[in-house]
């Protein structure tokens, strides 16, 4: 008998999750975005987000959520203020199943129900076509220092309500 697939389970962030979530962010990096990013800027990216200390801060700071497939954390994205998804990370094996889709939807209803009329994302270019997908729009192209390296990205923004002002996810 198949198995019908999981569905993601989400939870809040804890301080004990900060080595999985910069496990998740690297592994992400390394595996996912050769094609859009040189191995320099993917390095760079990497050591960004390695340092677990400032990463925990950055994290406990927003309201950010894990997502597990079967027990087991494959994923995180957190909000910063009310309208700001500031990371988004999904582990490479778990991608496909719903994982991102699961977290940014958490996301969009948070933010909505704080009062915010829109969602903004700095995307990079791997995640571009996921975030046009969820009906978010590209608003204007970045350049970010990251070390001797420089990554693009792009602004990207979602109304979160209808003209009637009604929330639209």
């Amino acid at each position: 008998m198949a198995r019908a697939p999981l569905k993601p389970s989400l939870r809040p962030y804890l301080a004990k999750d900060t080595p999985i979530c910069a496990a998740i962010a690297e592994a992400s990096i390394a595996e996912l975005t050769g094609d859009d990013y040189t191995e320099s800027q993917q390095e760079a990216w990497i050591a960004a987000l390695a340092d677990e200390e400032r990463l925990a801060k950055r994290l406990g700071a927003q309201l950010t959520l894990l997502a597990s497939l079967d027990d087991d954390v494959v994923g995180f994205a957190s909000l910063k203020g009310n309208d700001t998804i500031d990371l988004l990370f999904v582990h490479p094996a778990a991608i496909g199943q719903g994982v991102a889709s699961a977290l940014c939807e958490a996301l969009e209803k948070l933010a909505a129900a704080r009062g915010a009329q829109k969602l903004t994302a700095e995307v990079s270019d791997t995640a571009l076509k996921f975030f046009e997908r969820r009906g978010f729009a590209p608003q204007q192209r970045n350049t970010v220092p990251l070390d001797d390296e420089w990554l693009g990205n792009t602004t990207m923004t979602k109304a979160l309500t209808d003209s009637a002002g009604k929330a639209t996810s």
